[in-house]
């Protein structure tokens, strides 16, 4: 009644049948081994994101709403922060730390140029140098010079209560309703573990690498992202959820977006009606990535992953 020693699956088997077994062991380690090295790659990708110090963040943003005491009257910090790309275009609202409303006279009526120009000026002279102060289309971006960079974004109340923001695409005010996006934006991300923000960052990096004429808007990326992963149960990693996001994106722009963000078509009205050459193309685009990334994946190669983002290979 001695024991086998764990060697009876090998007992009676033929060479062929014992070279599959060999084989099979070897690819399910070299999958294992691709896997996490693939884990690494979009990590360090994420660095910024995923190394944040949260408490540090959150003192640096009290020191700029306190600067702007005076001109706001509130704000909305959410932290997700840190675009895996830095720059002052900000792409959406995950990649802003601070919704910041704008409660000053002086600045009623003004473009949102003209009120980013003044949050920028007003907190440069708080900071005194000891941090790089810009601002772009949308956001005012603070770079402390240490890898953390705070982004705020400004909104203001129309005459009918509705809050809007910096367009991305036009040098006046959105229609989209921030906060109610934020709200849809934390929730969808809390169901899928964390890893919705962070896949967006993604995709909307790999989306920055498209010719200008052919990028969605990150308003309109994180739209597609909220509704991609509705009742999603695979699994919750970037590796696996970047190529998921990108197919169901292939058919959800076609259409129109209706979310329960309650923004409707006020993200992706420039693709314009449903089905339209913009919408088929953008669709043609997304499917074209994701088969690019499964193709990665097949081959097991991060190289070819890193393409995807613009990087060495």
């Amino acid at each position: 009644m001695g024991g086998s020693g764990g060697g009876g699956a090998f007992i009676n088997r033929t060479p062929g049948e014992l070279r599959d077994i060999v084989r099979k062991a070897e690819d399910k380690t070299t999958v294992a081994a691709f896997e996490a090295e693939l884990g690494r790659t979009l990590g360090s990708l994420l660095g910024e994101y995923n190394g944040r110090d949260v408490e540090t963040a959150r003192s640096r943003l009290e020191v700029l709403k306190t600067a702007l005491k005076g001109s706001i009257e509130g704000s909305y910090d959410q932290l997700f922060g840190g675009s895996v790309a830095k720059h002052t275009y900000v792409d959406g609202l995950s990649d802003i730390d601070s919704l910041v409303l704008i409660n000053d006279s002086a600045l009623e009526g003004k473009s949102p140029g003209e009120v980013l120009a003044s949050m920028e000026k007003t907190i440069a002279e708080k900071l005194r140098e000891k941090a790089k102060v810009e601002h772009g289309r949308m956001a005012v971006t603070v770079d402390y010079g240490d890898g953390m960079v705070v982004q705020l974004l400004p909104a203001i109340r129309t005459d009918d209560q509705q809050l809007r923001v910096p367009s991305s695409r036009t040098q006046g005010w959105s229609k989209i309703n921030p906060l109610t996006f934020q709200e849809a934006l934390t929730r969808r991300n809390q169901e899928c573990g964390g890893k919705l923000v962070p896949t967006i960052k993604l995709a909307k990096a790999i989306n920055g690498q498209l010719p200008e004429g052919q990028r969605l808007s990150g308003y309109h990326m994180e739209s597609l992202g909220i509704a991609a992963f509705r009742d999603y149960h695979g699994d919750k990693t970037t590796s696996a959820m970047l190529p998921t996001f990108l197919e169901r994106a292939r058919e959800l722009v076609l259409s129109p977006i209706r979310d329960s963000t309650g923004q409707s078509v006020h993200v992706d009205d420039y693709l314009g009606v449903a089905n339209s050459e913009a919408r088929q193309t953008a669709s043609h685009i997304l499917g074209r990535l994701a088969r690019r990334m499964r193709n990665a994946t097949a081959a097991g190669s991060t190289a070819q992953w890193r393409a995807l983002f613009g990087l060495d290979q």
